[in-house]
């Protein structure tokens, strides 16, 4: 199983979207490269802890490529906003790809490069390896599964 996590503004509709990939195995909401260690959710939405909403992904490669699993990524994001995603601003909500395996890299940074030739702006999704990563509160796990209602800033259906 490969892991790789992304962060793309709110993580409930991230999780959720992801979560009906085939080939996804795990899905778990946290925070990702800041500087906090165990920061709750009041503390990463204060913008103090340097943290992003991001979802920690498992995935059998046998099923999916990180190729397409990026591509899905790119179709539900503006990797061009700058700490916005949708109605959600803030540097909690930037756009990012954070690696756990070197060896995905440069499949990673050929991704955005390619994405890049179909936009004016530049793209400012963050590419890093993966620092740190906390899960969120169990309220914010599968909540979109929980609350179907809930807000999202992502077309599910």
């Amino acid at each position: 199983m490969k892991k790789i996590v992304l962060a793309g503004g709110c993580f409930w509709g991230v999780e959720e979207f992801i979560s009906r990939i085939d080939g996804i195995v795990e899905t778990k909401v946290g925070y990702a490269n800041g500087t906090t260690a165990n920061p709750t959710y009041e503390e990463v939405c204060s913008g103090s802890t340097g943290h992003a909403e991001a979802c920690y992904i498992t995935y059998d490669e046998t099923k999916i490529s990180l190729t397409t699993l990026l591509d899905k990524y790119w179709e539900i994001i503006d990797p061009t906003s700058f700490n916005k995603q949708g109605n959600d601003i803030g540097s909690q909500y930037r756009t990012g790809i954070y690696y756990i395996d070197e060896n995905d890299k440069d499949l990673i940074m050929q991704s955005k490069a390619s994405l890049q030739k179909n936009y004016t702006k530049d793209i400012v999704t963050e590419v890093m390896p993966l620092k740190g990563f906390y899960a969120a509160e169990e309220y914010h796990q599968k909540y979109l599964k929980k609350n179907p209602n809930g807000y999202c800033h992502i077309k599910l259906d």
